[in-house]
């Protein structure tokens, strides 16, 4: 697969129903060996062997982007996420906003950019992609209201995002660099490292009204008893219309 079809037809995969390991062969039996053998990473935008992940054009929008580990992990609850040793990669899927800008056209400014990994509960491929795209308008502008209030330890977020309670934490810094939104979720809140495949988490880019950076990183329980399956991609918005309320 090769091309732009070779795109669409790889990313198709990331919404499959009938097989939840259709992601992991494109980018292990695709994307990894065309950069092994040809110096290419078609069909996926990006491979990087050295840091073992790859990104590839998701679905919604015509710019969401994937961040995917070169490694068999099948989503948040895996244990190797937690590894000292482990990779961030999240500052991966931070870094990947390049190519997520690229096929808009234009610079996205830090606050109306999210990152997002789904539950085990409402996934629908069982490795591990981290979302990266615009976050909702209206998520966007409540995160810009409220970030000013949101502690550096995890708390209740009292307003809801997209209907649901989340609670969340702020990280300074221009980059997440080694802090791990996994590790900080499982480290600083006991529920949630017991049952991790139930969480999802959700990294948005933020600043201060001082014009400090950082990021704010969301996380929701499921609920599957009343139909809440924890879908932290809820909070973006593929189509990128925040981009018409924030100016860059």
């Amino acid at each position: 697969m090769t091309g732009s079809g070779g795109v669409c037809a790889a990313t198709d995969v990331s919404r499959s129903e009938t097989n939840r390991d259709a992601l992991w062969k494109v980018v292990d039996s695709v994307c990894v060996p065309d950069m092994r053998l040809r110096g290419s990473p078609a069909p996926c935008a990006q491979v990087d062997l050295r840091r073992g992940f790859v990104v590839m054009k998701d679905i919604p929008g015509r710019a969401q982007v994937l961040l995917i580990p070169t490694r068999r992990i099948t989503g948040i609850e895996d244990p190797q996420l937690l590894s000292p040793a482990g990779p961030n990669y999240w500052q991966a899927a931070w870094e990947a906003r390049g190519s997520f800008e690229q096929r808009l056209g234009r610079r996205v400014p830090r606050e109306a950019i999210g990152l997002a990994i789904n539950s085990a509960l409402s996934r629908t491929q069982d490795q591990l992609h981290i979302h990266v795209a615009c976050l909702r308008p209206d998520v966007a502008s409540m995160l810009r209201i409220r970030g000013g209030f949101i502690g550096l330890r995890w708390s209740d977020l009292r307003i809801p995002l997209a209907g649901r309670r989340y609670r969340a934490m702020r990280v300074m810094g221009e980059d997440l660099g080694p802090r791990d939104p996994f590790k900080l979720l499982a480290s600083g809140d006991p529920l949630a490292h017991a049952d991790m495949g139930r969480q999802t988490l959700v990294v948005a880019g933020y600043r201060s009204e001082r014009g400090k950076p950082g990021f704010l990183l969301l996380s929701h329980l499921a609920e599957p008893a009343v139909g809440d399956r924890a879908h932290g991609e809820d909070l973006l918005d593929p189509r990128c219309t925040a981009l018409r309320q924030v100016t860059p």
